[in-house]
């Protein structure tokens, strides 16, 4: 039993159609999948009607828990609070902001937008996220991502560490954009204990707040 709250299809730079994503995850036995393909401005809408679409044909009729979201990408920092608002209110159930990852030039203060959004539900692969912003994430109940993918997962020990410190909360994502990218239940874990998590935390970031992010945005799902 897995859960993802973090990939992307064709629709901005993924391989896959939205439905034959979701269909890969139900058969490497995942839970529930949300897809956050990269928006900004230029396609934010766009992005959240097609892949309702999709979401909503595989509830109807495979049952299976797919759910449309965002991810806002390389964004002006000072705009973040405005487009996930936007985004929420075009009907994205889970709003993801690429966060300040130690490979890619994201502007400085995205960390802190992100966190300090109350429509932002995901801060993905953080880099050396400050104590701060991390503090704001608990406080807030959002949650700080470790991943599995390439380059991003560099500072998964450090997000690890920050969050046993402050009690931000985790989950475990891939970033993917192609089939090879998604998880196993057996890898997922190996990727928490990886980061350096317990075997009580690793299970609380793979099951117990997947739970609590699922009670917030898919509440009849939850359980």
């Amino acid at each position: 039993m897995a859960y993802d709250f973090h990939t992307h299809t064709f629709l901005s730079d993924g391989a896959l159609l939205p439905i034959e994503l979701i269909r890969r995850a139900i058969v490497n036995g995942y839970e529930a999948l949300a897809i956050t393909d990269h928006a900004s401005a230029s396609n934010l809408e766009r992005v959240i009607e097609e892949t309702s679409r999709d979401c909503q044909l595989a509830r109807d009729m495979w049952g299976f828990l797919a759910i449309p979201g965002v991810e806002l990408t390389n964004c002006p920092a000072s705009s973040i609070a405005d487009l996930a608002a936007r985004a929420k209110r075009a009907g994205a159930a889970i709003v993801v902001v690429h966060g300040e990852t130690l490979v890619e030039p994201v502007e400085p203060g995205t960390n802190n937008a992100a966190v300090e959004s109350s429509d932002v539900d995901i801060l993905a692969h953080p880099g050396l996220i400050a104590l701060e912003d991390a503090q704001a994430a608990a406080k807030r109940g959002l949650f700080l991502e470790i991943t599995s993918k390439r380059g991003h997962c560099l500072s998964n020990g450090h997000v690890a560490r920050i969050a046993r410190e402050t009690g931000a909360p985790l989950l475990v994502n891939t970033d993917a954009h192609e089939p090879r990218d998604l998880l196993t239940d057996e890898f997922a874990r190996m990727v928490a204990l990886g980061a350096g998590l317990s075997e009580d935390e690793a299970e609380t970031a793979l099951r117990r707040n997947p739970q609590l992010l699922l009670a917030r945005v898919a509440p009849d799902a939850a359980r």
